[in-house]
């Protein structure tokens, strides 16, 4: 059982024994009408006080709660920013391979068909 679960059930076994103490006392008191008016005035009083006690504590928790979820999120976001530069910079820096690599691939054909072509004027003046 989670702790908010047991604050609010805890509560509301409270408030039902208060109330059932307050019967039994009305019932077997042997005080006057005013005496157990003031008496029963007195304990709701306190159940107020303390339930009023719990609803604070339930407030401050749930803000812990939600501080901790504003530092979750922040740290993830922060997280996917950096991931999204990182990948950012590797595509850039394989664009840059990529272009190294066609460009060298370019210069070696161009000199393969220049090769290519000396050679076959070089046969063709032999064979003159």
């Amino acid at each position: 059982m989670s702790e908010n679960e047991s604050g609010v059930s805890g509560l509301g076994w409270f408030l039902a024994g208060l109330g059932i103490g307050a019967l039994v006392g009305v019932l077997y008191a042997p005080k006057s009408g005013k005496e157990t008016r003031d008496e029963l005035a007195s304990s709701a009083r306190d159940a107020r006080e303390k339930a009023m006690g719990y609803v604070d504590q339930s407030k401050e928790q749930l803000g812990q709660y939600v501080e901790r979820g504003k530092e979750y999120y922040e740290k993830g976001r922060t997280q996917w920013s950096d991931y999204v530069e990182k990948g950012k910079s590797f595509v850039q820096d394989q664009q840059s391979r990529v272009a190294t690599a066609v460009d060298a691939g370019k210069q070696a054909f161009t000199q393969a068909q220049q090769s290519a072509q000396q050679g076959m004027e070089g046969a063709n003046q032999s064979q003159s």
